[in-house]
């Protein structure tokens, strides 16, 4: 089994981290893992993409092929649509609904949702306003994991949970909690959605 996934954003929202959780879950669970980063201006606000590619089989490259990704993750809904030529006719969006709008010629809301439209399958929701309603502050980008475990496959939720408490250890139990609590309001949301 294979999973191709994009994970895209704004520098600072997060993806690094979801590629790092979703990565050590998939190394724990005996997988083979490539990824390749694109930073670009990051510290500024700009995109942020990752390829993250896991298999039980041999992987020869990092880079998922235009048209070969299963799911999109994105913390930004234009950045969503940016990659969406590297999806499967039948792969999957998941994605924040609320915009950062960065740039001066933003698209217009409803030039996003004819995007989103011209898409087989897409999961959208207001994560910045989740994590404000359930005081849990910067953790919008794990509750965006929480949405896309159902949808990844090759890691179980489970695993990703597990991978959580390993990769904020360090930070303690609070953070440990936080995250989990996290992820857990992202994917009751989906599987009641």
């Amino acid at each position: 089994m294979r999973k191709d996934i994009i994970l895209s954003g704004v520098g600072g929202q997060g993806i690094l981290t979801i590629a790092t959780i979703i990565g050590e879950a998939a190394i724990a669970a005996g997988l083979e893992l490539k990824q390749a980063e694109v930073h670009g201006m990051s510290q500024r606000g700009g995109d942020v993409q990752s390829n993250l590619r896991l298999s039980d089989e041999a992987i020869y490259s990092d880079l998922i092929p235009r048209g070969e990704a299963d799911l999109i993750i994105s913390m930004e809904p234009m950045e969503a649509l940016r990659y969406q030529h590297y999806l499967k006719k039948e792969g999957w969006v998941v994605t924040a609904e609320t915009p950062f709008r960065n740039i001066p010629n933003y698209p217009a809301e409803a030039d996003l949702e004819a995007g989103f439209q011209s898409l087989a399958n897409v999961v959208k929701l207001d994560i910045d306003g989740m994590a404000k309603e359930n005081n849990l502050p910067r953790c919008a980008n794990v509750i965006l994991l929480g949405m896309a475990a159902p949808y990844i496959g090759i890691v179980s939720p489970e695993q990703l949970r597990e991978s959580i408490a390993r990769i904020f250890a360090a930070k303690g139990e609070k953070v440990v909690t936080m995250n989990q609590q996290a992820f857990d309001i992202g994917y009751n949301a989906v599987k009641k959605g």
